[in-house]
């Protein structure tokens, strides 16, 4: 069992702790709000306002009105503002990772690497935001020239996961303000308090109203917030990172005003080791891919599949350092390498396909169990054949099939 011996409490500054929807400039209160919670205790870490329809609305529409002035920032202003967002959240890197840990679980170590990361993004493309040049192309006539000019395509919707809630919001947010779009931001339900939090360094940065907006947004009504931004007029890019499963549905809602769309769906990813690899190598590139917040990263690998004349070695080898390195826990604890993963139902996906996997004949290595909360203890399994569950969809946590 996972000992959480003590509370956890959030102390980050009271600034950073929003909890209203971000709606042209102002901080906006909805009819209702719904809870967070801190995935390692099951407590509620806040309540935040429940945003519907009428709230996405008027986002787009502060986003739009905001768009005919952005756009008409000169590059250079841009590039200030988004070095200014930059700046601040290097100063606060610390509460911001604090509350990352505590809505998303991962440990602080993690946590700040995250927050580094993010930053990153804005510090690139506020860089890049002085240097999208158009072009001059050969013409086919003498009497004729032509020039490319490149032109910010207008509102872009921002559909963000729980697994990054800072980074996938500065990944596509800084590329979106650097060219003078406008954005609307939709974070996963899980993890609101990190998108809010850069909505005040964003305001602090000097960021105009209506330029970033966040709609945060229970499971509930999802659904139909995520309708509308996909489907408004005033909309012209969807950016999404998620499941398949939801990127079909909002491909199809982008299709009847045929908007541009950008996509990050479900992934299968292989980790393949041959007889010739160095055992070491390959055990230390397993760890990394695969337990990196505890197996639930959009590029983690899902799939082990280990050439027989070193599979016997590379089990053993990896079984000994999971032994070692791994340790679960509240992300907040120094020690910590493994937090829980995001809800019950993502434990229980696990579970599933550890049992199924079982029950078709493989054998538990390591792990296995399913703990307290959601809580999953990382699992090595080997004798895995193609047919079993865990080899045909995605994990998304902290389990190591190995096909021989």
């Amino acid at each position: 069992m996972v000992q959480l011996q003590r509370p956890y409490s959030l102390d980050v500054s009271a600034s950073l702790l929003r909890t209203e929807g971000f709606i042209d400039g102002r901080w906006v209160s909805a009819a209702s709000s719904f809870p967070v919670f801190d995935p390692a205790t099951g407590e509620e870490i806040a309540k935040v306002s429940d945003c519907g329809t009428k709230e996405a609305q008027d986002a787009v529409n502060a986003a739009h009105k905001a768009f005919n002035l952005w756009k008409n920032h000169t590059a250079k202003e841009r590039s200030i503002l988004l070095r200014k967002w930059f700046d601040l959240i290097i100063q606060h890197r610390e509460d911001l990772a604090k509350l990352i840990t505590a809505e998303c679980g991962k440990p602080m170590k993690e946590s700040l690497g995250e927050m580094t990361y993010s930053a990153s993004f804005l510090e690139w493309f506020s860089e890049e935001a002085r240097r999208v040049y158009g072009d001059i192309v050969a013409a086919p006539a003498k009497d004729r020239k032509i020039l490319i000019l490149k032109q910010p395509v207008g509102v872009a919707s921002i559909i963000t996961p729980w697994n990054f809630p800072s980074a996938m919001i500065t990944r596509k947010v800084g590329a979106a303000l650097a060219v003078g779009c406008t954005v609307v931001v939709k974070p996963a339900e899980d993890t609101p308090l990190s998108a809010l939090a850069l909505a005040e360094l964003s305001v602090q940065a000097g960021i105009p109203a209506g330029v970033f907006n966040v709609v945060p947004c229970s499971r509930e009504k999802t659904p139909a917030v995520g309708e509308l931004l996909c489907t408004d007029p005033l909309v012209a890019k969807i950016s999404f990172t998620g499941s398949t499963a939801t990127g079909k549905v909002l491909l199809r809602h982008a299709a009847g005003t045929v908007k541009r769309v950008s996509m990050e769906l479900g992934g299968h990813a292989p980790f393949i080791v041959f007889d010739s690899a160095d055992v070491d190598k390959a055990v230390a590139g397993a760890m990394g891919s695969k337990f990196r917040n505890s197996g639930q990263t959009c590029v983690c690998s899902n799939r082990f599949l280990v050439q027989t004349g070193i599979h016997d070695a590379f089990v053993e080898k990896l079984a000994k350092t999971m032994d070692a390195e791994l340790k679960l826990g509240h992300g907040s604890e120094p020690s910590t390498t493994q937090g829980p993963l995001i809800n019950s139902r993502a434990a229980e996906k696990v579970e599933k396909q550890v049992a199924d996997a079982v029950d078709h004949g493989a054998v538990v290595v390591r792990g296995g169990k399913r703990l307290q909360g959601s809580f999953m203890e990382p699992t090595l399994l080997s004798n895995v054949t193609s047919d079993m569950l865990c080899m045909r969809e995605e994990t998304f946590g902290p389990l190591i099939p190995v096909v021989k």
